[in-house]
């Protein structure tokens, strides 16, 4: 397990692509009882050990997740969350040029819990959520392009959805779309940058999660 900040209050470990964030169907242990086990191990704290799961990421998907250590920072981090005040930037290899270097994408977002799949349209339908981001291109290989992104919403997969909506589909996303899968099932999606105040000290917090193992980043970021 990669900690890449870590305090009384809070701890930020960089998530690989396949693990869970929380306790699912399948049984496996997710990343919030491997840091549970991390710091009872490192403090050599009896008894339980408090973990608040603030939020998630998909399983694909690598990279930044904050988890709460004490239940003060976790009430806060929560409102945090919801109000907007952690800024989350993401990093997205993606098969095909955006029709725009730079845009802001907005969908209203269906999710067909079934297929554990979301569906956008381009304007308000039934049980459907507004969902807005904001993408730069900021490299490219011959055969892809590096995309950031920074989510103005948190909706269920969306920003798999939405890029797949303007007909960039993820590198391995087949479920969006990807005509092939990466080989080690991952998607090429990193949750890249988080900067918020921390939520009982007041000191500002920002973070970077070191680049995946594949090649490929390593080759589209220059």
């Amino acid at each position: 397990m990669n900690v890449v900040y870590e305090d009384n209050h809070l701890i930020i470990v960089n998530k690989k692509s396949g693990e869970i964030v929380q306790g699912d169907k399948t049984g496996d242990e997710p990343l919030s009882e491997t840091v549970k086990a991390y710091i009872k191990e490192k403090y050599h704290k009896p008894g339980n050990v408090f973990i608040g799961v603030v939020h998630r990421l998909d399983r694909p998907v690598a990279g930044l997740v904050v988890f709460a250590r004490t239940s003060k920072a976790l009430s806060r981090l929560n409102e945090m969350f919801r109000v907007g005040d952690v800024h989350k930037t993401y990093w997205a290899i993606v098969k095909n040029r955006p029709p725009k270097d730079e845009d802001t994408l907005t969908h209203w977002l269906v999710r067909n819990t079934t297929q554990n799949k979301s569906y956008a349209y381009g304007r308000e339908v039934p049980n459907s959520k507004k969902a807005i981001l904001q993408y730069r291109l900021i490299g490219h290989t011959e055969q892809y392009y590096l995309l950031e992104i920074r989510l103005l919403t948190g909706r269920h997969h969306q920003i798999r959805c939405q890029l797949a909506a303007m007909g960039c589909p993820i590198r391995g996303d087949l479920k969006y779309g990807a005509r092939r899968s990466n080989p080690d099932g991952s998607i090429s999606l990193l949750s890249r940058h988080v900067e918020f105040v921390h939520p009982v000290s007041k000191e500002q917090i920002r973070v970077d999660a070191p680049l995946p193992d594949e090649r490929i980043w390593h080759e589209i970021v220059k």
